[in-house]
């Protein structure tokens, strides 16, 4: 597949402060790529010098194949949607749409023509005579995103778009993106910190820190396979359990010892290669842990603290401690537990991380 969006050897410095290092990225064409990131990890920096509303320092970036690198944003091709709307209160939604196409002296049958399509797709048909005052912040949003739609863009940019909204509003327009990007097959780069954003959305997502980027990966490696205990960490609500240990031989197997616990390695990928005596931390997810009676006749149970449950509609998020290390469970029934009690808990090993205790690199 070929490259929409290339950027090779990106550096971005502020006097001595660099902010992006020798970052390169392939966007297949066509792709939904989420950047995402905690605030400050360079994530909105990178979509803005790919934009160009940045000078970079050093590197290049390409755009369907053209050397970008020091062009104007108007002439790279590209429609963008910022957190906020950035409408003109003065005008109406039509108004809005149609005043970027004006002002290249497009013809005024196509601008009407490009405006009805936006309009038709984002479902603001009936809103085109409003102003922005009259209307609601997903709609407003909406009419934003027509304004990149309508320059026939080759490559869509959103930073935080949603980030304003309320939560029930931002729910229902991720399926609205979601919905545009399989209608249009347009090449779209999406900036958030919203985990849940991201692993619904994306086709491929680059999780980001300090600049770098950690991992590239589809949603399902990222959450399955994380490379390393930051994207453990950042990735997952509620977040994924750690517990630091050491590598022993039990039995003859490689096995995770901490504390009084020793849990087996015998389902984890690769664990045969494992060295005993290394200082590692186990990454656990809430709903790969089995609780009570649906630990059942697994081969491994151990025992932990119940200390508290919080309950989340569709099932249950238990809190439990074992060896000192606070451990959540996700599980679908909670009866009859007080505080203090032991429960057995069960571990699915296949699904389970294993990093190292001082890169806290994925092994």
């Amino acid at each position: 597949m070929t490259s929409s969006v290339s950027v090779r050897d990106l550096n971005l410095s502020f006097g001595p402060l660099t902010i992006l290092d020798e970052l390169s990225l392939e966007i297949d064409d066509g792709e939904f790529l989420v950047l995402l990131g905690p605030s400050g990890c360079g994530k909105s920096t990178l979509l803005n010098c790919i934009a160009g509303l940045l000078d970079i320092t050093d590197g290049q970036i390409f755009i369907k194949g053209r050397n970008v690198t020091w062009e104007e944003p108007k002439d790279r091709g590209i429609g963008m949607v910022f957190q906020s709307y950035a409408l003109y209160p003065q005008m109406t939604v039509e108004g809005n749409l149609s005043f970027g196409l004006r002002n290249t002296r497009m013809p005024r049958e196509e601008i009407r023509q490009r405006v009805a399509r936006a309009a038709e797709i984002l479902q603001i048909e009936p809103l085109l005579k409003r102003k922005p005052a009259a209307l609601s912040g997903g709609q407003r949003q909406r009419v934003a995103i027509g304004r990149a739609l309508v320059r026939d863009a080759d490559v869509f940019l959103f930073d935080e778009p949603l980030s304003n909204l309320d939560a029930k509003l931002r729910s229902e327009l991720r399926v609205e993106l979601k919905r545009l990007h399989r209608t249009l097959k347009n090449t779209m780069i999406y900036v958030t910190h919203d985990q849940i954003e991201a692993l619904t959305l994306a086709d491929r997502i680059a999780v980001m820190k300090d600049g770098i980027i950690q991992q590239l990966a589809d949603p399902r490696t990222l959450y399955n396979r994380p490379a390393n205990r930051f994207v453990a960490g950042f990735v997952g609500s509620p977040a994924m359990n750690f517990l630091d240990g050491t590598l022993v031989e039990a039995d003859g197997l490689p096995a995770f010892r901490t504390r009084d616990t020793v849990i087996p390695l015998d389902g984890y990928a690769q664990a045969e290669r494992l060295e005993p005596g290394r200082p590692v931390v186990l990454g656990l997810r809430p709903e790969h842990i089995r609780l009570g009676p649906e630990a059942g006749n697994a081969p491994h149970r151990f025992e932990a603290q119940f200390e508290l449950d919080e309950p989340m509609g569709a099932d249950n998020l238990v809190w439990l401690r074992l060896d000192g290390h606070p451990l959540s469970v996700r599980t679908e029934t909670v009866d009859g537990l007080a505080v203090g009690d032991r429960v057995p808990i069960a571990v699915n090993l296949p699904m389970a991380s294993l990093f190292d205790a001082e890169s806290h690199r994925r092994l």
